[in-house]
């Protein structure tokens, strides 16, 4: 199996600069950081309170800052 070296590594980056464009690759970097994050947090069983948030938005049917915004304005 053949090496990767700097040169390979460079070619591949050049390509990606120029399919994706400089003001899109920092959002690709970004969604890349979060999937690796949530695979290696889904291997290893870890469980954030950011989930809380996300099943309470499916359960109610609102986001956590409408609901904030609620009971704010019923005064409650």
């Amino acid at each position: 199996m053949p090496n990767i070296g700097p040169l390979e590594i460079a070619v591949v980056l050049a390509i990606v600069l120029i399919i994706f464009g400089p003001k899109r690759l920092p959002e690709l970097g970004r969604s890349l950081g979060r999937g690796i994050r949530e695979f290696k947090g889904s291997l290893a069983g870890d469980h954030d309170d950011d989930d809380d948030d996300g099943k309470r938005e499916l359960s109610t049917g609102e986001t956590p800052a409408a609901e904030k915004k609620s009971e704010t304005s019923t005064g409650a």
